[in-house]
Parts: structure tokens; C-alpha cells; sequence
């Protein structure tokens, strides 16, 4: 813990960061470190993280909170590939919650031939998050890294949740934590497996997909996308964390240096758009998974199926193996149809599983 003149210094920080003063990124990434290697009192650092939150951070400010979780919280592993490697991920804290959507939609990139590193963590609002869901089909988050790797190698596809390899910082805050915080958005932008070059990563907002694309150009990623989903009939404040099957999607794309920003539709993909309640979030976890599952074992000509098939296909559009939407879509469904996604799961469950065979 610091000492009294330490604790004053950062008790000063949050009421300029309440009163709108914008940090260097030195200096907030001096902030974020005090609070992931928990040198401040846990008052301060709630009051510091959501002063910052509400103020709003600016790209500067993210990208040094970002620095922070890489030196001081993020564990690395190293595959050693040739291929692209891939993630797909998303904030979370969006206004509409549907099935968890990045999880099945990296299992079918993976499926489609895709080096996928998915990473992933609990719920923060909603229902579940990445780890409650593949926790409940058979993973086991206390897994070593290694083992994670060791399925990365083998199989081209891995899960790395945010309970094992951000240990002292994020994953303590998170456990405790009910609202939403600049983690929620450089905590996606974590890189575990210093070779993911691509990565699709949802944002709760217009704004945050902007942030997240500014911030992912900054650290040197070479191509992004950061989609926020809309509904029809529904206002476009409201939104959610991915490729939306019920209305408009609008894309901040990051390729080689140069941002654009554009809208998508699920005609653009090949599919019909459907109402949300068809894609919306189960009642529990439990329900969510087993909506995941029953898709990958074989319903895969249903709404839900096509939903998690375009953010699959966004994947594979990143990585530059689907020429363009509409062909992602087809080699994601392709993908289901043979087990080949499926498959994807009984790899990674027979490295990462609770059963380790």
C-alpha cells in the first residue's frame, strides 16, 4: 500500500480526472498500474475507475491504461505459428444482451481453417460471459496456460480466459465489479498470444468501437474490426457488442494504417435480418450454452445459427480467408454442417477440459 503522500497524490488525480482533466498517457498509465497491483485502497480505485469512465477516457488515456494491463498483468503464450492468428471478442456492458455470440462464432472460424486465440472472461452485466459459458460446456479456467497452447499448436485453436492469465489486477477488480470501467474496453484489447494480428472486437457504443480501433492502430494491430449491432424498431443508442442479424451494423475497420467506418446489413452477409428476440440473451447461462451447443451439434439452419455464422464470417473477412461477406457466411455454415466447428470444442475440452484426457 502507499504511503500517506501517495494516497493524497492519487486522491488529487481523481478529482482532476472528475473535473475533466485529460491525463498523459505516462500518466495514466501510472494511474492503472497503482490500481491493477493494488497499491491504492479499493475506495480509491472505484472512485478513480468510474470518474474516469463517467469523464469518459480519451484514446491517449486508453492507450496507456492499456500499457499498463500488458507490462504489468498480462501472462503471454507462445505458439510459434506461421499462420494469421485471430480474435473474436467483445465489451460487453452492451444496451442489448443476445446469446453469447463470440464464443460459437470463434469455434466456427476455427472450424472453417481459421488460427484462433479467443479470449474471454466472466460476465460484467448481462447474463454470462465468455468463461461462464465454456465453463459450462467442460473448460476448465483454472487450466494452465501451457495447456492452452499446447491446444493453439495442435489444434489451431485455443481459449485463454481472463481468470488465468490477468491474475493480479483485472480478474480481482472484475470478480468484484458491477459496472462498467475503462477495463471493460482495453480488457479486450489484451494481447495473451503476441501473435494475434487480427481481432473482431464489439463495442458497447459507436464511441468505444472508435476508441478501440484508435487504440488497436496505436499498439501496431494489423487489421480490426469493431462492430456495433443495431435493432430495427429499436433506438440506435440502444445496441449490441456485435454483428447484428436484426438490423444495421455499423463497422469501425482498421487495415494496414487506414480507418474506415461504414454499415452493414445481414442482406450484405446473405442471410434474413429477424427480429432481435430471436438472437436475444436466454435467461440464464445455462440456457445460453445450451443454445450454443444444440447450433454446433447440427441446428445450424436456424436464426440463431446465422447469427453467430456473420460474426464467424467477419472473422474469416478480417483474416483475409473469405472474400467478402457473403462467401465468410458460406464457409462458416460449411463449417457446422461437416462438425468441423464442433470438433473445435472437443479439441479444445480434451487440452483445457476438466477431464484432461
Amino acid at each position: 500500500m502507499m504511503d500517506e503522500m501517495g494516497l493524497r497524490g492519487f486522491g488529487r488525480l481523481i478529482c482532476s480526472v472528475a473535473a475533466g482533466k485529460p491525463m498523459t498517457r505516462t500518466e495514466c498509465c501510472e494511474a492503472y498500474r497503482q490500481v491493477i497491483l493494488n497499491e491504492q485502497p479499493e475506495l480509491q480505485q472505484g472512485a478513480f475507475l468510474m470518474a474516469h469512465i463517467a469523464r469518459g477516457p480519451t484514446t491517449e488515456e486508453l492507450s496507456g491504461a492499456w500499457d499498463a494491463l500488458d507490462r504489468y498483468d498480462t501472462a503471454k503464450i507462445h505458439a510459434d505459428l506461421q499462420e494469421t492468428v485471430c480474435d473474436i471478442v467483445g465489451t460487453g456492458s452492451d444496451p442489448l444482451k443476445t446469446v453469447n455470440c463470440s464464443t460459437p462464432a470463434s469455434l466456427i472460424a476455427a472450424g472453417c481453417g481459421l488460427t484462433v486465440a479467443k479470449k474471454g472472461a466472466r460476465l460484467v452485466t448481462g447474463v454470462s460471459g465468455a468463461s461462464d459459458i465454456l465453463e459450462i460446456l467442460g473448460v476448465d479456467l483454472s487450466s494452465p496456460l501451457s495447456q492452452a497452447e499446447a491446444c493453439l499448436r495442435k489444434h489451431g485453436y485455443c481459449y485463454l480466459p481472463g481468470e488465468a492469465f490477468l491474475q493480479s489486477g483485472w480478474a480481482r477488480l472484475i470478480q468484484s465489479m458491477r459496472f462498467t470501467s475503462a477495463f471493460n474496453i482495453i480488457g479486450p484489447l489484451t494481447r495473451p498470444c503476441e501473435q494475434t494480428s487480427r481481432i473482431v472486437i464489439g463495442g458497447y457504443s459507436p464511441q468505444v468501437c472508435d476508441q478501440l480501433i484508435a487504440v488497436l492502430k496505436e499498439i501496431g494491430m494489423t487489421a480490426a474490426l469493431a462492430p456495433f449491432g443495431m435493432a430495427d424498431g429499436m433506438s440506435p443508442e440502444l445496441g449490441m457488442d456485435e454483428f447484428s442479424l436484426a438490423g444495421l451494423t455499423r463497422v469501425t475497420e482498421l487495415r494496414n494504417g487506414r480507418v474506415q467506418t461504414y454499415q452493414v446489413a445481414p442482406e450484405d452477409f446473405g442471410v434474413k435480418r429477424v427480429d432481435f428476440e430471436r438472437i436475444a440473451s436466454r435467461g440464464t447461462a445455462r440456457g445460453n450454452a445450451q443454445a450454443i451447443l444444440e447450433v454446433l451439434r447440427g441446428r445450424y439452419d436456424t436464426p440463431l445459427a446465422d447469427f453467430f455464422c456473420i460474426n464467424a464470417a467477419s472473422a474469416l473477412y478480417i483474416a483475409d480467408q473469405a472474400r467478402d461477406w457473403a462467401h465468410g457466411v458460406d464457409l462458416a455454415r460449411s463449417a457446422l454442417a461437416s462438425g468441423q466447428a464442433l470438433q473445435k470444442l472437443e479439441h479444445l475440452l480434451r487440452f483445457q477440459g476438466k477431464v484432461p484426457a
